[in-house]
Protein backbone atom coordinates (compact mmCIF):
# COMPACT_ATOMS: atom_id res chain seq x y z
CA UNK A 1 0.00 0.00 0.00
CA UNK A 2 1.65 3.09 -1.39
CA UNK A 3 -0.04 6.09 0.40
CA UNK A 4 1.29 9.40 -1.33
CA UNK A 5 0.34 12.87 -0.27
CA UNK A 6 -3.21 13.95 -2.10
CA UNK A 7 -3.83 9.96 -3.13
CA UNK A 8 -7.54 9.17 -2.37
CA UNK A 9 -8.55 6.16 -0.51
CA UNK A 10 -11.82 4.08 0.62
CA UNK A 11 -12.74 1.54 3.37
CA UNK A 12 -13.76 -1.63 1.47
CA UNK A 13 -16.78 -2.20 4.60
CA UNK A 14 -18.26 1.15 4.66
CA UNK A 15 -18.69 4.60 2.96
CA UNK A 16 -15.64 6.35 4.34
CA UNK A 17 -13.06 8.15 2.04
CA UNK A 18 -9.93 9.52 2.67
CA UNK A 19 -7.27 12.05 1.03
CA UNK A 20 -3.77 11.68 2.36
CA UNK A 21 -2.48 14.75 4.11
CA UNK A 22 0.74 13.39 5.24
CA UNK A 23 2.38 9.91 4.29
CA UNK A 24 3.16 7.27 6.73
CA UNK A 25 6.91 6.48 7.70
CA UNK A 26 6.48 2.88 7.66
CA UNK A 27 4.46 0.25 5.44
CA UNK A 28 2.08 -1.05 7.87
CA UNK A 29 -1.31 -1.62 6.63
CA UNK A 30 -3.93 1.13 6.98
CA UNK A 31 -7.65 -0.47 7.99
CA UNK A 32 -11.15 0.30 8.41
CA UNK A 33 -13.73 -1.57 9.84
CA UNK A 34 -10.81 -4.29 10.20
CA UNK A 35 -10.33 -4.47 6.40
CA UNK A 36 -7.31 -2.77 4.45
CA UNK A 37 -8.13 0.50 2.39
CA UNK A 38 -8.28 0.25 -1.14
CA UNK A 39 -8.01 3.15 -4.05
CA UNK A 40 -10.85 5.07 -4.67
CA UNK A 41 -10.50 4.63 -8.00
CA UNK A 42 -10.92 0.66 -7.48
CA UNK A 43 -14.40 -1.48 -7.20
CA UNK A 44 -15.17 -2.10 -3.39
CA UNK A 45 -14.97 -5.86 -2.91
CA UNK A 46 -18.00 -7.57 -2.58
CA UNK A 47 -19.26 -9.01 0.49
CA UNK A 48 -17.41 -7.25 3.18
CA UNK A 49 -18.81 -6.15 6.20
CA UNK A 50 -17.06 -3.76 9.01
CA UNK A 51 -15.67 -6.29 11.79
CA UNK A 52 -17.81 -5.43 15.26
CA UNK A 53 -14.19 -4.99 17.17
CA UNK A 54 -13.91 -2.35 14.69
CA UNK A 55 -17.13 -0.19 14.77
CA UNK A 56 -16.45 3.99 14.96
CA UNK A 57 -17.48 6.91 13.04
CA UNK A 58 -15.96 8.58 10.46
CA UNK A 59 -16.73 12.10 10.14
CA UNK A 60 -16.41 14.47 7.09
CA UNK A 61 -13.84 17.33 7.66
CA UNK A 62 -11.46 15.61 10.57
CA UNK A 63 -7.89 14.30 9.97
CA UNK A 64 -7.20 11.37 11.65
CA UNK A 65 -3.40 10.99 13.19
CA UNK A 66 -0.88 8.56 14.24
CA UNK A 67 1.24 10.07 16.40
CA UNK A 68 4.00 6.87 15.71
CA UNK A 69 3.77 6.39 12.00
CA UNK A 70 3.24 10.53 11.28
CA UNK A 71 0.06 8.92 9.28
CA UNK A 72 -2.53 11.91 8.49
CA UNK A 73 -5.32 11.06 6.97
CA UNK A 74 -8.71 13.87 5.91
CA UNK A 75 -11.95 12.10 5.50
CA UNK A 76 -14.12 13.24 3.11
CA UNK A 77 -17.19 10.77 3.04
CA UNK A 78 -18.71 9.84 6.50
CA UNK A 79 -18.67 5.98 7.43
CA UNK A 80 -19.45 3.60 10.22
CA UNK A 81 -16.19 2.45 11.03
CA UNK A 82 -12.67 2.78 13.30
CA UNK A 83 -9.55 3.68 11.58
CA UNK A 84 -6.25 1.94 12.48
CA UNK A 85 -2.55 1.61 10.99
CA UNK A 86 -0.66 -1.54 12.10
CA UNK A 87 -3.29 -2.50 14.59
CA UNK A 88 -3.46 0.33 16.61
CA UNK A 89 -6.71 2.86 16.22
CA UNK A 90 -6.06 6.38 14.75
CA UNK A 91 -7.36 9.67 16.71
CA UNK A 92 -8.63 12.68 15.80
CA UNK A 93 -6.30 15.42 15.36
CA UNK A 94 -6.64 18.29 17.06
CA UNK A 95 -6.77 22.06 16.05
CA UNK A 96 -4.06 24.11 16.86
CA UNK A 97 -4.91 26.85 19.05
CA UNK A 98 -4.50 30.25 17.45
CA UNK A 99 -2.45 32.75 19.07
CA UNK A 100 -4.80 35.81 20.06
CA UNK A 101 -4.69 39.10 19.40
CA UNK A 102 -5.65 42.01 21.60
Amino acid sequence: MQLKPGSRWKSAACNAEFVVVRPASSDEQVTCGGHVLVPSDTPKPEGLTADPAHAGAILTGKRYFDEQSGLELLAVKPGTSALAIGGRPMGLREAKALPTSD
